[in-house]
């Protein structure tokens, strides 16, 4: 598990560095048509000043978007003392708690690292689960917090979004920056250009989804060890399977945060899905079950 968590931390420096690669061609790209190299320069500069701020700031914006409150011991005895003992268990601090007003049965962790972590549960969990499968999601949430998942998601969530500003202006500059005569571009090399710089937010897309089905898997594993209890989380997906529904405030921003998916089935739901089939994640579980 130890390794696990390094690997994450190395995956974060390489995702950096192939959010930033695609950052950077798009500038080229750009700079390119322009004929200015500064400009691709300023364009990394810009993603990275701006997947800071996100880094920092994405915990209270997504606790914003989803309309989670805070609460204490006296409001929620039975959420936060489930958390509590989840804290004490693996020795990490005890992050924040939250709860959704939302009958859709969810929860998310999110925040830097384990010294400025939240968590959050629907109240729609809180109906559908006993204590052993609550217990199981929470652990699987605080598993999140101990890999250091939510970093990875926030850097990631950070520089995708940066990707698809980005993106979104170069396109206008290309094709509304008034006069190129200077610009001497071959026409294949500016048609090679646009679809690249088109298909650069999908392609980030793609690789948050692929990154975040990955840290399910992991975060259930790391559940799985905190509880000893594969089968309580195993009876929580199963039980998610049967009762899952859309959250009212969706936001696809926010939806690899989630313990399921949150957004409303689609044609390519599966495609972009930032999580893995509750099916498989139940395998996985019983099928390693002797290991936990």
């Amino acid at each position: 598990m130890y390794g696990a968590i390094a690997a994450n931390k190395r995956n974060t420096l390489l995702i950096m560095a192939a959010f930033i690669g695609l950052i950077g061609g798009v500038g080229w790209l750009v700079s390119l048509y322009y004929g200015d190299t500064s400009i691709a320069y300023w364009v990394i500069g810009g993603a990275a000043v701006y997947a800071l701020v996100q880094y920092y700031a994405a915990g209270k914006l997504a606790v914003a978007m989803t309309g989670a409150k805070a609460i204490e011991k006296r409001d929620n005895p039975r959420l936060y003392r489930i958390v509590e003992n989840l804290s004490i268990t693996t020795g990490m601090p005890m992050p924040k708690v939250y709860m959704i007003e939302d009958p859709a049965p969810n929860a998310f962790a999110t925040g830097r690292d384990p010294k400025h972590a939240i968590v959050a549960a629907t109240t729609g969990i809180m109906d559908i689960m006993d204590d052993r499968e609550l217990e199981a999601v929470m652990a699987h949430e605080m598993g999140h917090v101990q890999n250091y998942d939510i970093r990875v998601s926030m850097i990631a969530f950070g520089l995708v979004s940066a990707i698809g500003i980005l993106s979104d202006i170069a396109l206008r500059m290309m094709f509304f920056g008034g006069n190129n005569d200077n610009r001497n571009v071959h026409p294949v090399v500016l048609i090679i250009g646009i679809v690249l710089i088109v298909l650069a937010p999908v392609m980030a897309a793609l690789i948050q989804a692929a990154v975040s089905r990955q840290r399910e898997y992991l975060a259930d594993a790391t559940g799985a060890m905190t509880t000893r209890d594969s089968e309580g989380l195993a009876r929580a997906l199963e039980k998610l399977g049967s009762a899952a529904q859309p959250m009212r405030r969706q936001s696809t921003s926010t939806a690899h945060l989630f313990f399921s998916n949150p957004l409303k089935p689609g044609a390519l739901s599966k495609l972009f899905s930032t999580h893995p089939p509750l099916e498989d994640r139940v395998a996985r579980l019983r099928g390693n079950a002797d290991k936990f």
